[in-house]
């Protein structure tokens, strides 16, 4: 198995995965959303002993406007019930300001995120990484 990031980013690239970048002991996923276009897919691998599969759920604010910090955070958890039934645990919780791009002081968003991993051998982490690149990522109003 991989020991450092650049050499699981090498596995992951060797096959056919596309990376966004490496961040600490993570290698994010790409999601190509056009010819010309990447983004973080949300999805990444993180070296160990076992390899651990990540991926993020959430739920957009101005998508469903009066509702608490519990309740999107709810709405993003529903999104990984299948994923929690395969073997995925929640790890963790963020509340995400998403500011101008143009550099201004305004919040435009907020994004209410729940991360979720699951151990895999690593034999079968590609596929695992396959699995979660699937799993829909953003709750949708009604």
């Amino acid at each position: 198995m991989s020991s450092t990031p650049n050499e699981l980013k090498k596995q992951l690239t060797l096959a056919g995965l596309e990376v966004f970048r490496i961040q600490g002991s993570r290698v994010c996923l790409a999601d190509r959303v056009r010819e010309n276009l990447i983004m973080d897919s949300g999805v990444s691998a993180v070296v160990g002993d076992p390899p651990l599969v990540r991926f993020i759920v959430r739920a957009q604010a101005s998508h469903f406007p009066g509702h608490t910090e519990e309740k999107l955070f709810g709405m993003a958890r529903k999104l990984a019930v299948a994923s929690q039934e395969r073997g995925y645990r929640e790890v963790e919780t963020a509340v995400v300001p998403i500011k101008d791009p143009g550099g201004g002081p305004k919040t435009l968003d907020t994004w209410y995120e729940v991360s979720f991993e699951r151990e895999v051998q690593p034999a079968s982490l590609v596929d695992e990484l396959k699995y979660a690149l699937g799993v829909e990522k953003n709750a949708n109003a009604g």
